[in-house]
This record gives structure tokens, C-alpha cells and sequence, in this order.
């Protein structure tokens, strides 16, 4: 259930994010959860310039979003602009 895709790095208030391009709801017949209040969202295994690392990915304005920790954003090199190939897959 794997999925890679390419994107770039957007600045969001809180933390950085890549546009998913598939809704996982749909994509892996599976139904968001709580993940923090206020929010529901798919928590997804994502890695990213060989850094793995725990995430969500989000719905916002009916689109997805892939939401990058700042010290994964460090660690790699990333700046906000940069053109980055993600592959996630569900945390069940």
C-alpha cells in the first residue's frame, strides 16, 4: 500500500507540507482518525531523502497534505521550494 509521489515543500503557521495527490480515504479504504484535537487526519510512515519518520497527512481546503517535522526538514537539507520525491504508506 506503499505510495511515492513528487512535490514541493510548502511553508505552512505550524510546520512545513507536501500536497498529497491522492486522498487516502479513497486510495487505501481506510477512514481518518483523531490525531489531535480538532484534527483528524490518516497517521502514515513517510520517508524522504532516506529519513524515515512518523507523520499525518491532513485534509485541508479539500486537498491532503503530508506534514514534515521540522527536524526531518534539518536533517535533509529540505527549504521550503524544494521539488522532493515522499514515499508513505498507512501506520496500522
Amino acid at each position: 500500500m506503499k505510495k511515492s509521489f513528487t512535490g514541493e515543500l510548502l511553508s505552512g503557521h505550524k510546520q512545513d507540507a507536501l500536497e498529497v495527490p491522492f486522498d487516502p480515504a479513497a486510495e487505501w479504504k481506510i477512514q481518518p482518525q483523531p490525531l489531535w484535537r480538532g484534527r483528524r487526519g490518516f497517521p502514515v510512515k513517510a520517508r524522504v531523502k532516506g529519513v524515515a519518520f512518523d507523520s499525518s497527512l491532513v485534509p485541508r481546503q479539500k486537498r491532503f497534505f503530508l506534514l514534515i517535522d521540522p527536524e526531518v526538514v534539518e536533517s535533509t537539507g529540505l527549504v521550503v521550494g524544494s521539488r522532493i520525491r515522499v514515499t508513505v504508506e498507512p501506520d496500522a
